[in-house]
């Protein structure tokens, strides 16, 4: 004899709705995280090495200090 179970809950799966706005969300904080990183990067591309030194870095830690590698 077979027996199909109709209680089972779905707590912890998301709709189609929640994927969709999971993926959404990934999609706009991924933007975000980018356009951040290329202010950053403008903002400290536009300082003379002597203001850079000030602050303690160098022209080529630029780039870490926009993705967020060091602890600046």
């Amino acid at each position: 004899m077979a027996a199909f179970d109709t209680t089972r809950t779905t707590h912890g799966s998301l709709g189609l709705a929640g994927r969709i706005g999971a993926t959404l969300a990934a999609v706009t904080g991924a933007c975000s995280a980018w356009n951040d990183a290329r202010m950053t990067r403008k903002a400290l591309s536009s300082l003379s090495d002597r203001e850079l030194d000030d602050i303690g870095l160098l022209r080529g830690d630029i780039d870490a200090v926009a993705h967020g590698k060091r602890g600046y």
